[in-house]
């Protein structure tokens, strides 16, 4: 016979049963993988699987939200059953092996009813008038990008400003000192209409109801190579009105260089507003950043050499594209290969494992690994024009390029004609190209002509210049 209960005292899921000892016990998850302590003996066993997980040397958090399964070496799961039921720091429901883990959200505000409810009460709320920023990356996905850099700027230089991070579930560690709001909770709804600033770097999700005094700062996240928003390829009243009602919600825009402000400001109707040139504060840590830190934190050598490997996502398909065998990338180069998501592949995929293979999927801040790196592998991500403030070699495995450029998305230039770095189409063209020693002698031309056009302003000072702008206009009160 096999139980299973909540022990709340150590946040932990406790599988107890008969008979012989399991020698393993597990439970997966897309993006965790938590074992269970086996104890006890003879007649009676318990598997004690903890409900929190640290990753990459931060604190030990609830685990992300999401569909897991149990596995007891030798013992009978079906029959388990622990109705929803809401701990500190997450929602845990059991049927039989599978557990379900979702942010720990009062599950009345979980129905149509409820939704409704709050919804309302924000567009009633007077809202604006708290001296307070509220930032969202990525959807609350992570914390990381140009909100998570202006956060940490606006932190030493203006401490009593309240600071408020949007997250899908306490799984997403948030800056010291700031607040996490789980999206769609009674406190994320008054946090995003009390705060009198809101940073984000992707569209407003759910409904938004400006405030009298309130300000949204879209800080975007990459210049763009694939058509976006009124450019997308075909012709689609509803996105077209989706992209206006939308971008009317922002005060400024953010743009990394002029290239980006010319192409923004007409992919999404962004006229009468101030645009502000001022470089990605995201790449500040690319001048001030500690490569040996970020290495360590990731269990990789000093002396190791280290491929990033970071596609974009693709309309047509939920999980990361996989043109790479990293495992065998991490063989054939003598690597260390990081792996790295898109954030709308974080959800719906799994990580990639394998010797010499590190998934860095959930890493909250690509410059960081950026910053690590020795060299960059990617297709048409927006990645490219980050990367590339370090001067180090870019790859660019594009298999499906015909396909993308012509009917996917369709880009603003040629990449072919301009890309600071080889174009291949297979993994031995790739690693023929990483072996190859005449790369940056090839390319140093147009590698100096990208980054004349795309990085003049990633100078390692832009948070500031940002934030000084936000101080300056009184958007908060310093």
């Amino acid at each position: 016979m096999t139980t299973v209960r909540i022990d709340d005292a150590a946040e932990a899921l406790v599988i107890a049963g008969t008979g012989q000892r399991p020698e393993t016990a597990e439970l997966t998850g897309p993006r965790a993988r938590v074992t269970g302590r086996v104890t006890g003996g003879g007649k009676t066993w318990k598997a004690t699987f903890p409900l929190q997980a640290a990753r990459w040397g931060g604190p030990a958090l609830p685990l992300p939200s999401g569909e897991y399964r149990l596995h007891v070496e030798g013992a009978e799961l079906d029959g388990l059953r622990v109705p929803p039921t809401v701990l500190r720091g997450l929602r845990i429901a059991v049927q039989d092996d599978a557990v379900r883990i979702a942010a720990p959200i009062d599950p009345v505000y979980d129905t149509v009813e409820g939704r409704s409810t709050l919804e309302e009460r924000y567009v009633a709320q007077a809202g604006g008038t708290e001296n307070a920023v509220f930032f969202e990356s990525f959807y609350g996905r992570s914390v990381g990008c140009n909100p998570r850099a202006i956060d940490r700027e606006l932190a030493a230089r203006a401490p009593q400003v309240t600071r408020y991070w949007s997250v899908v579930d306490l799984s997403v560690e948030v800056p010291d000192g700031a607040v996490a709001v789980v999206e769609g909770s009674p406190e994320w709804w008054r946090a995003r209409g009390a705060a009198r600033l809101l940073v984000v770097n992707d569209w407003l999700r759910r409904r938004f109801a400006r405030k009298p005094g309130q300000k949204v700062l879209q800080t975007w996240h990459g210049t763009p190579l694939k058509r976006l928003a009124l450019h997308r390829p075909g012709f689609d009243p509803r996105r077209m009105a989706a992209v206006v009602k939308e971008s009317r919600r922002w005060d400024v825009l953010l743009a990394q260089n002029t290239y980006s402000e010319r192409i923004l400001r007409k992919a999404y109707a962004f006229f009468g507003r101030p645009i502000w040139v001022e470089g990605y504060p995201r790449n500040d840590a690319l001048h001030t950043g500690d490569p040996a830190a970020v290495r360590a934190a990731l269990g990789i050598g000093p002396e190791e050499r280290v491929l990033l490997y970071a596609p974009t996502w693709r309309d047509d398909r939920v999980e990361m594209v996989d043109f790479v065998d990293p495992e065998l990338l991490a063989r054939q180069t003598d690597a260390v290969v990081l792996v790295r998501g898109h954030s709308r592949t974080l959800e719906r995929g799994s990580d990639r494992a394998g010797a010499r293979v590190i998934d860095v999927t959930g890493y909250p801040e690509t410059a960081q690994l950026l910053l690590a790196a020795d060299a960059l592998i990617t297709d048409y991500s927006s990645v490219m024009f980050d990367f590339s403030v370090t001067g180090k070699p870019m790859y660019f495995l594009v298999p499906d390029l015909d396909h993308y450029r012509g009917q996917l998305r369709g880009f603003y230039f040629d990449l072919a004609e301009r890309a600071p770095g080889p174009l291949v189409r297979t993994q031995d063209e790739l690693v023929a190209a990483l072996r190859g020693d005449d790369h940056e002698a090839a390319y140093a031309e147009r590698y100096a002509a990208w980054r004349r056009q795309f990085n003049t302003r990633d100078d390692g000072h832009a948070a500031r210049r940002v934030v000084d702008r936000i101080l300056d206009l009184g958007f908060v009160t310093p």
